[in-house]
């Protein structure tokens, strides 16, 4: 108690602060860091509306159709492309004045039309005047200078600049960060986004990279714009074709440039001042790359983005780490406060009220904030905030929780999950009937188990099974527990169930045993259900046994569960796979009967023999229990069996054989038959002991 004083009158301003220390300890352990990066890509997604691209920015795509119409209209029935066919591009793209062409292409290897289509292509790239022109190289080995790929000798030294096409990948793969430089053994690698600008910077390329919000090891966190569709761009077609028609211009329409056949025209004005790209955009042969907006973004779209966001100064700014923390630190002691005051409401209506409200208006402000400063090209962290609020929040709500109603609380989270509402009533207005530790009673056990389930599992997928099995667990649970009596365990398809304990049920064994046959009951009702989710119904066989066990909290001060243990508990279990012998789906002791009936049971109990089961040595006699609508139904087979019985019990197994073979679609009678055949071909009685059934497993 002293201890529960001293934290209710914990200042929230206090907690606040030791909540804002233990996130910001776990935050600098990385913690947070997978989930703050699905926060960034969710926050990227977001602001995306708010976004453009950069007029100045412009690709060519060799797609699928360009590739196929370029067949039919140039020849080109190979792929790929002859190199040529870039050079004129090339050659179009200076003579329109376009600022840079960037081949996002690798040429590593020679031309498979000849040296000479090499070196026509090398020819229209040292011809430029007016546009630089740019390749790619890629670096595809992080420790090993050798493995970077570059074009052929001879197209490489006609180029102006290559540019690395290497992206930087974070843990999760995924590309949210852009370098400017990469050096591989004394080797400089300009990145692909950054060349058109700095490839004629000389010396003034670190004045043209002053004021940009590069992180502490270099890179710079990159403001996609969406798809990269989102930019101008072109079909390689439609810029051949063109370029085809300005060689004999009687072809466009004066009023209507359009091409032959409806094609858009694409004049020299599209691309005059531009920056190009060419780059392969058809299934297959563009290089995927996962990024916030996209987990198949194509990988030339980096280097777009990385020019767009330098030209555009757009590049994601990181909220300095101080200020990061500053805001940390408000955010928890803004839980805290909220909390505080919600919890201090007259009544029980009114502070649950007031605390649903702050905590969702805190933490919606908390989100708001935060987008906000996104949309702005600010990223604060966000999941530290959410974690600081929530915590600092639910620290005085557990407070509060700790301090009052303690008794009843602990109460209804130890007993919900396996007693009915009503019985959690009766033991928090009456808590001294709970005792801790075990206790001896007199109780009804009940054990029930799902005939041939590992047949059903292994032919229904592990959802469908799920589905199953909780539909099943979840009806016969409801009937237990209406019924009350306590959920024990669940052991996969097996329900563990025990009545009188912890409180009183009167006709504790009868009340079990009408349980058990409104479970069948229930399952009979379900069959079409079950039949088509599991292919067949569901039947279930129970075991249940009356008689003293002990019953209470049992496990270590750190785990308990309320449970039972005891050598009649280990009875109702054999009961349970008895029914397999048997052929039935309820079996219960003499005990349980005898008891029943002296409450006023209105069953029927069908006498089915003296069994020794499996880890006992003296007989029990068991019983199957049915509804006297059953009973009335099938009362000649009953009693017919009850008369091969007798006679099995005198050891007269050849007449017990002939009467039981009489009514052999009762599911016991042919396994007495089965039985009795057995003892009279072995000329002897069950293991030497007349007229007792040895069970032979559990």
């Amino acid at each position: 108690m002293k201890i529960s004083g001293k934290i209710a009158k914990l200042n929230p301003f206090f907690v606040g602060f030791v909540v804002f220390v233990f996130v910001a300890l776990f935050d600098f352990a990385g913690l947070f860091e997978d989930l703050e990066r699905k926060s960034y890509d969710s926050r990227v997604n977001f602001a995306l509306p708010y976004r453009s691209a950069c007029d100045d920015i412009v690709f060519i795509m060799v797609d699928q159709e360009s590739i196929n119409r370029a067949a039919e209209d140039f020849g080109w029935v190979s792929w790929p492309w002859p190199r040529s066919a870039y050079g004129k591009i090339y050659e179009y793209l200076d003579a329109s004045g376009a600022a840079s062409c960037t081949l996002d292409i690798l040429f590593s290897e020679v031309s498979s039309f000849g040296q000479a289509d090499d070196e026509a292509f090398a020819e229209s790239l040292r011809s430029g005047r007016n546009t630089l022109s740019l390749m790619a190289e890629y670096w595809d080995d992080v420790t090993d200078a050798s493995r970077l790929l570059r074009p052929v000798e001879v197209i490489r030294n006609s180029v102006d600049y290559l540019g690395n096409s290497t992206s930087i990948k974070d843990s999760d793969d995924v590309i949210r960060r852009t370098r400017v430089v990469d050096n591989v053994d004394g080797t400089e690698l300009i990145s692909m986004g950054f060349a058109p600008v700095l490839a004629e910077a000389g010396d003034s390329r670190g004045d043209r990279l002053k004021g940009l919000p590069f992180l502490e090891d270099g890179t710079l966190k990159l403001n996609f714009k969406g798809s990269i569709d989102y930019y101008i761009h072109y079909s390689a077609y439609e810029v051949l074709k063109s370029i085809s028609a300005l060689e004999n211009p009687s072809a466009l329409s004066s009023d209507d440039p359009f091409l032959p056949g409806g094609d858009r025209f694409v004049g020299p004005e599209c691309f005059a001042g531009a920056h190009v790209f060419v780059i392969y955009y058809a299934p297959g042969l563009f290089d995927i790359c996962a990024t916030p907006v996209s987990k198949v973004y194509p990988g030339a779209g980096v280097s777009i983005t990385t020019l767009d966001n330098f030209l555009t100064d757009s590049f994601i700014r990181t909220v300095p780490a101080w200020l990061d923390h500053l805001i940390l630190l408000a955010v928890c002691l803004l839980g805290a406060c909220i909390s505080y005051c919600s919890l201090r409401q007259k009544t029980f209506f009114r502070s649950v009220v007031c605390s649903a409200i702050c905590f969702a208006g805190g933490l919606g402000v908390v989100w708001a904030a935060n987008l906000l400063l996104f949309v702005l090209r600010y990223d604060a962290r966000f999941v530290p905030l959410v974690a600081g609020f929530v915590f600092a929040y639910l620290f005085n709500v557990t407070k509060d929780y700790i301090v009052e109603g303690k008794q009843k609380r602990f109460i209804k989270n130890a007993f919900r999950q396996y007693l009915s509402p009503e019985v959690i009533n009766q033991l928090i207005a009456n808590p001294e009937q709970l005792a801790l530790g075990g206790t001896r009673r007199n109780i009804t056990i009940f054990f029930s188990d799902v005939q041939d389930f590992t047949s059903l599992g292994e032919k229904l997928s592990p959802e469908d099974l799920t589905e199953v099995l909780n539909l099943y667990l979840s009806e016969l649970s409801s009937i237990i527990m209406e019924n009350g009596g306590t959920i024990d365990k669940y052991e996969g398809d097996a329900i563990v169930a025990f009545w009188n304990a912890p409180l009183d049920v009167e006709r504790h064994s009868a009340v079990a045993l009408e349980t058990a046959v409104k479970c069948q009951e229930k399952l009979a009702e379900l069959a079409p259900v079950f039949e088509q989710k599991a292919g067949r119904p569901m039947w279930t066989r129970i075991g249940i046994n009356t008689g003293s066990a002990v019953v209470g909290n049992m496990g270590s001060q750190h785990r308990f569960d309320y449970t039972m243990f005891g050598d009649n508990v280990n009875l109702a279990s054999r009961l349970e796979g008895l029914n397999k012998q048997f052929g039935t789906y309820i079996l219960c002791s003499e005990s349980t009967m005898m008891q029943a009936l002296e409450c006023g049971c209105t069953l029927y109990f069908r006498e089915l023999g003296n069994v020794i089961v499996a880890g006992k040595t003296e007989a029990v006699r068991v019983f199957e229990p049915m509804s006297p609508e059953t009973a009335a139904a099938r009362q000649d087979t009953l009693r017919a069996f009850d008369a091969g019985l007798q006679l099995f019990y005198k050891g007269m197994t050849e007449d017990a054989e002939k009467v039981f073979a009489a009514i052999k679609d009762d599911a016991p009678a042919a396994k007495y038959a089965r039985k009795c055949r057995s003892l009279i071909q072995s000329g002897a009685s069950e293991n030497g002991r007349q007229g007792i059934w040895v069970a032979d497993s559990k």
